[in-house]
């Protein structure tokens, strides 16, 4: 018997509602559908499992296809099907007082199982959807819905030999890019590539039924997680290692977090990540779920408690979203931990790509800085070590060898070698750093012959992560090695006797006074030994901080990135040079002589740029040609 009716919203149209706002992209469409078909499948197996579906189960599956002739887009699936009065329950009976209830009721909420709500996001994209279905159930006829995108619908009993459900969406021309195969494909790859029912398409399957994540650890090998890293991920280098995230109470989730290799160049990707909820994909922003610094790995995390639907709001509010963040970064300090204990060595070679995330994360989780202040390690600037490298298990052909590799020391052994020597008179541990240890290599030398040990802090989170440690770590301050002159790098100290007279110290003063463009700059003349350099530039440290700030962005740095740079001219009045600039009747070529020193400071600090480049250069190769 055919029945027309409407479908019952008690006042506003809801289809319109459905369009504009219950999804942000109408792509999704796809994605509820073909979830809706997985949905019925896995009932069917419950169902067969219990004993109360007694028909065959045979090969579930779910069949997606186009017919650009007729312009239909048709979602097909073998699994638990309906009957004619579930049809009207859950396709008919969405009544709510109106459709602003409707969306405010389900815009946060899991649409997957709301079989009803699933389906009507079909009408974002076609103007006319029939629906042919058949329940499992013994005796059960086949039934035919259909509706225009209008609240009348059609619904009446055919003959269907097959159990199961048919979805044919007529797509609208607006919608016409869902009648292409690559996009079909696409949305496929994206939404639904680790659904667990076969998903078929141009008769091939499409999905993977049984991701990595959701087998057990001991089942797995390395290679295993290795030729997954590449399905997700196909033109990405192998990963460091990963960590196996498998969570029962008080939440549900499974996983596999990976630690990809990070180049020094920065090209840092971040929302790698991919969110999904029981196998169906919902996002790559995660911001909420996985704490800040950890968006820099790759990897997939599932949870059933983070709806389909998701939305950032409910991210923030939820308690759930706030254990899995927690554990999520327990999970990754164990273990960095766990590496740093059993292959120190190993953890080491990865310093480079782990570094950035460590300190990351030292800066901005207090829970995952009291872990990894066990692991952390600094690089010593200069100082090697050798190693043994062993061949690995069953490469016969391979020897040991012995390498040179950088020394690195964990927080407390660096306080402990330079306890004794780095400890200023105020009861602070210093500790000294280059940024570049090329263009800072005489001041690194320099420490390094007072018997200092630097460490190597050139990333791009160095200057944040200088910062914040100075103020969760006690008693402890960072110095980098060209902010004075070396005797004054861990305690100030007092000017020792100058061969200079006081009239011959303003003097010489007064000559390296000249204003420099785009410098603010400050003389001081000291006695140092005659073995210094005649002249040391060095750029104070709190101004230099700022100014680096400033090029990362942030704050009151912003202030401090106009203003000029400033540097520290310090004259070391015991070279013997001075004696003979001094007794020179000549001003200009004394000024000359001064400029000449001056540019071979600054250029030791990065500072002399442009025009002023140039003529160093000029007058270098001017000397030289003579």
């Amino acid at each position: 018997m055919m029945e027309k009716g409407q479908i019952r919203v008690q006042t506003e149209n809801i289809f319109p509602i459905i369009k504009k706002f219950l999804y942000s992209e109408h792509d999704i469409f796809l994605r509820e559908l073909v979830s809706n078909a997985q949905d019925a499948c896995q009932k069917l197996k419950t169902l067969t499992v219990s004993g109360e579906n007694k028909s065959e189960l045979g090969d579930l599956k779910v069949t997606v296809s186009i017919d650009k002739e007729a312009k239909t887009l048709t979602i097909a699936d073998n699994g638990i099907g309906m009957t004619s009065e579930e049809v009207d329950k859950y396709l008919n009976q969405v009544a709510f007082s109106g459709a602003e209830e409707f969306v405010q009721k389900y815009k946060d909420a899991s649409i997957i199982g709301h079989f009803g709500l699933g389906f009507y996001s079909a009408f974002m994209v076609a103007e006319k959807v029939e629906v042919f279905t058949k329940s499992y159930k013994d005796g059960s006829k086949g039934v035919y819905w259909s509706c225009d995108g209008s609240p009348e619908f059609e619904l009446y009993e055919i003959d269907k030999d097959d159990r199961g459900t048919k979805i044919v969406l007529h797509i609208g021309e607006e919608s016409a890019e869902f009648l292409e195969e690559n996009k079909i494909e696409a949305l496929l790859e994206k939404y639904c590539k680790f659904l667990p029912i076969a998903i078929f398409f141009n008769d091939k399957q499409v999905n993977d039924t049984n991701p990595l994540w959701t087998r057990k650890p001991s089942e797995l090998t390395d290679q295993d997680y290795i030729d997954f890293y590449r399905k997700l991920y196909p033109m990405g280098e192998a990963p460091l290692f990963w960590i196996h995230l498998n969570v029962d109470y008080p939440f549900k989730l499974t996983g596999v977090l990976y630690f990809p290799k990070i180049k020094q160049s920065y090209e840092i990707q971040k929302d790698k990540i991919q969110l999904y909820s029981n196998q169906v994909f919902v996002t790559d922003e995660v911001k909420e779920i996985v704490p800040e610094f950890l968006m820099l790995l790759h990897g997939v995390i599932d949870s059933p408690d983070i709806p389909l639907n998701v939305s950032r709001s409910y991210l923030q509010g939820d308690s759930n979203v706030r254990k899995i963040n927690a554990h999520i970064t327990k999970k990754v300090a164990d273990k960095l931990d766990e590496i740093f204990r059993q292959n120190r060595n190993d953890f080491e070679d990865k310093w480079e790509s782990l570094g950035i995330v460590v300190k990351y994360g030292m800066i901005t989780e207090d829970k995952f800085l009291e872990k990894a202040n066990k692991f952390l390690i600094l690089q010593d600037a200069s100082e090697k070590v050798e190693r043994t490298i062993e061949p690995k298990e069953g490469d016969e052909k391979a020897e040991t060898t012995i390498v040179s590799k950088p020394k690195f020391y964990t927080f407390e052994e660096y306080k402990t070698a330079t306890s004794a020597t780095q400890t200023n008179k105020e009861g602070k541990q210093i500790i000294l750093y280059t940024s570049d240890p090329v263009s800072q290599d005489t001041y690194v030398k320099a420490a390094e012959t007072k018997g200092y040990k630097v460490i190597l802090l050139d990333t791009l989170i160095d200057t944040a992560f200088i910062n914040n440690m100075e103020m969760k770590w006690e008693n402890t301050s960072f110095v980098r090695v060209d902010s004075d002159i070396v005797d004054n790098l861990i305690d100030k100290q007092e000017n020792s006797d100058s061969v200079l007279s006081k009239d011959e110290s303003e003097k010489l003063k007064g000559l390296f006074e000249a204003p420099i463009s785009d410098l603010h700059v400050t003389v001081e003349v000291k006695g140092l030994s005659q073995e210094t350099a005649p002249v040391i530039a060095t750029r104070p440290e709190f101004m230099r901080r700022m100014k680096d700030m400033a090029g990362v962005g942030g704050g009151m740095a912003s202030f401090y990135g106009n203003l000029p740079d400033e540097v520290t001219l310090t004259i070391n009045g015991n070279h013997p040079i001075f004696q003979t600039v001094l007794q020179q009747s000549d001003e200009a070529k004394q000024k000359e002589d001064v400029r000449s020193l001056t540019d071979l400071a600054l250029l030791s600090q990065g500072l002399l740029k442009g025009a002023q480049l140039t003529n160093f250069i000029n007058r270098t190769w001017n000397k030289v040609a003579q």
